[in-house]
């Protein structure tokens, strides 16, 4: 991994800053600190970092309106951090812009997965990117002109709805999506508050693709925020 890699940790936590600062040294990574939002805008400006690291409770400016800001000029990947595990604030964050939410406290390897995940949508690395005839994601690989799927090399067959669900999943893997972005995009902006059509569904596609659909390895639930597929 290049010394290049810039993450922008802002957090006003001490502690964290002392069990981070080495874990994502010892990855390669250059980390840039900021104790409060508007240093982290501020830093985030003059540096352009390639990732953003993100507490909600900062002292000045909440978590949520920094990413909002982050987000009217990077598309640098934003993984709020923080001791907040409310639905709401987890549904905030995402819909204005995070690409992942880690609720304290938490482990560095699942942080470093989450990292990587990142990274690779960021990097145009991601399943589904621009001028891609097939999304690839884990075992999971989808021939878009031919709409057809396959799980460790057998075809599965979908309805049009689950094909659709699943083509928005898969381009965005490793990322969390909301019910409502799900709802929106695949039902359109009718459907959007009505979650009973998302979680049939994801059954339905959970049977088709998991091999234990009772413990999804594929299509991970986030519990009262959305869904997201693991590519890892």
């Amino acid at each position: 991994m290049s010394d290049e890699l810039k993450v922008l940790l802002v957090e006003d936590e001490d502690s964290m800053h002392r069990f981070l600062r080495p874990a994502l040294a010892a990855q390669g990574y250059r980390v840039i600190e900021a104790t409060t939002g508007a240093e982290g805008l501020r830093l985030a400006g003059s540096h352009n970092p390639d990732l953003v690291m993100l507490d909600l409770g900062l002292p000045d400016v909440d978590g949520i309106e920094v990413t909002r800001r982050l987000r009217e000029w990077t598309r640098a990947p934003i993984i709020i951090l923080s001791a907040r595990g409310q639905e709401s604030d987890k549904v905030q964050a995402l819909d204005a812009g995070a690409d992942d939410y880690l609720t304290k406290p938490f482990g560095l390897q699942e942080l470093l997965a989450r990292i990587r995940v990142a990274r690779r949508h960021a990097e145009g690395r991601d399943p589904g990117a621009a001028g891609e005839s097939v999304v690839r994601a884990g075992p999971l690989q989808i021939d878009l002109p031919r709409r057809r799927v396959l799980i460790e090399d057998r075809e599965v067959r979908l309805t049009p709805i689950e094909y659709k669900l699943l083509v928005v999943l898969a381009r965005n893997a490793g990322k969390v999506l909301t019910h409502h972005h799900l709802l929106k995009e695949v039902w359109g902006p009718g459907r959007a508050g009505q979650t009973q059509y998302l979680h049939v569904y994801m059954g339905h596609l959970r049977s088709k693709l998991e091999t234990d659909p009772a413990r999804p390895r594929l299509l991970i639930t986030e519990p009262g925020v959305g869904y997201r597929l693991d590519a890892d």
